[in-house]
C-alpha cells in the first residue's frame, strides 16, 4: 500500500500497489504541461481517504478523460485516461517514498497522436 498526498496535504489516497509496473510520461497537451511521471492502477486499487471535497475535476477536448487537481495547492494527483477509464493514472511525484528523478525505464506515451483522434 502506498500513500499519495498533494503538496498541501489536503488530499490523500491509498494505492494498492506492490510494484510500479509500467512507468510513463505522456506528451499530450495537458500531460506535457504537467510534466508528471505516472503509473496506472485499477480504479478499485485507488481510494481517496482524505479531502474528496478538495479535489477539482478538469476535462477538455473529448470530455472523456478526468484530470484531478487539488483546489488549494493546484497539484495534479491522478486521472482516468480516455483510452481506459477503468484505470487510474497516479502522479508518482505525490508519493513521498518515490523519487521520480531516480526512476529508470520511463516510457513516453504518445497521447499527442491519440488513436481516438484519428478519423
Amino acid at each position: 500500500m502506498k500513500l499519495l498526498k498533494c503538496h498541501c496535504g489536503k488530499i490523500e489516497a491509498e494505492i494498492n500497489i506492490k510494484n510500479l509496473g509500467k512507468i510513463l510520461r505522456c506528451n499530450c497537451s495537458i500531460c506535457k504541461r504537467k510534466g508528471a511521471i505516472m503509473t496506472l492502477v485499477k480504479n478499485e486499487d485507488f481510494n481517496i481517504t482524505k479531502g474528496k471535497d478538495q479535489i477539482t475535476l478538469y476535462k477538455f477536448h473529448t470530455k472523456i478523460a478526468n484530470h484531478y487537481f487539488c483546489k488549494s495547492c493546484g497539484v495534479y494527483t491522478h486521472h482516468n485516461p480516455r483510452s481506459n477509464p477503468a484505470m487510474t493514472g497516479v502522479n508518482l511525484g505525490c508519493i513521498d517514498e518515490i523519487d521520480t528523478f531516480e526512476l529508470n525505464n520511463v516510457t513516453v506515451n504518445d497521447g499527442k497522436n491519440h488513436p481516438l483522434d484519428k478519423n
